[in-house]
């Protein structure tokens, strides 16, 4: 791999578009359109039930990779008790 591309991959880089943002638009994409589109063509063809057990498996897989990928690493927790100070401490 070159240095352009580790600099792209960290997100140190000053393009907006990482492989990991790249991936969680394909993700989404090929999730919620993709299984849209397939459910939609299954009615068409009168296969109705398969196409709403498509879409709901497709759209529940999307959330949870999404979940697992991208937002389950996230730190969101506030600060520790040792972080937090109230007022003036300088008496």
């Amino acid at each position: 791999m070159t240095d352009a591309g580790a600099a792209a991959d960290d997100g140190g880089g000053n393009t907006w578009l990482t492989r990991s943002g790249l991936l969680l638009a394909v993700v989404l994409l090929v999730g919620v359109a993709g299984t849209g589109i397939v459910r939609r063509q299954l009615g068409l063809l009168g296969y109705n039930q398969v196409g709403r057990l498509v879409f709901l498996l497709g759209y529940g897989g999307t959330i949870l990779i999404v979940w697992y990928g991208w937002l389950r690493p996230l730190d969101i927790s506030g600060p520790s008790d040792e972080d937090v100070t109230y007022g003036d401490d300088e008496e």
